[in-house]
């Protein structure tokens, strides 16, 4: 038996390929702290960071005979299904569908809203207001919530839901329409 350290990267990953359980726990060993460390400056998050490192190893081990010595070394191959798994994820997260009602008693706990320019718009109003933003569509409430409670920009607010700048600010203007006429309906009213 030859000994698995002293393999080269290419044969360990054929031997990966091949189902080889000693070359897999070789090439994993070999390049474990690498992809992991990798992974976690992009997730930052350690239970994310594991499990997009062992979903490198298992795309790896999945997309071995894809590998060409022509194009790059193992390693770079490698560290570049881990960038690019750990961006996946890092893009995946999205903000929670938001509940106007809790927000706002959230906003007031940490006295974002409810001051001294809230203090001055009598009950009625400040209800007629949720009630017009929980009628908006999920997605128009929470771009007005990141933009106008929370300060996000038009672009933070793209990057947070995975949509494109244009479709966050489209939906900003929708929801801000939206609430104008909502809101002077039931002031006619």
């Amino acid at each position: 038996m030859v000994v698995s350290s002293a393999l080269s990267d290419e044969a360990l990953l054929s031997g990966l390929a091949a189902g080889d359980a000693d070359a897999a726990t070789a090439f994993i060993r070999r390049f474990q702290a690498r992809v992991y460390g990798l992974v976690l400056t992009i997730v930052r998050d350690e239970g994310a960071a594991e499990e997009v490192a062992q979903e490198t190893f298992m795309r790896a081990w999945r997309h071995a005979h894809t590998y060409d010595s022509r194009r790059g070394r193992v390693a770079t191959w490698l560290l570049t299904i881990a960038r690019n798994l750990a961006i996946d994820r890092v893009r995946v997260k999205r903000v929670e569908p938001l509940d106007p009602d809790v927000v706002a008693n959230k906003l007031q706990q940490a006295g974002v809203v409810g001051g001294p320019a809230d203090q001055g718009a009598p009950p009625d109003e400040r209800e007629r207001v949720r009630g017009a933003i929980a009628e908006l569509p999920s997605d128009q409430r929470r771009a007005v919530f990141l933009a106008a409670y929370l300060g996000r920009t038009a672009k933070e607010i793209g990057e947070l839901e995975g949509v494109p700048l244009g479709t966050a600010k489209t939906r900003i203007r929708a929801a801000m329409l939206k609430l104008r006429d909502s809101l002077e309906t039931k002031n006619e009213v």
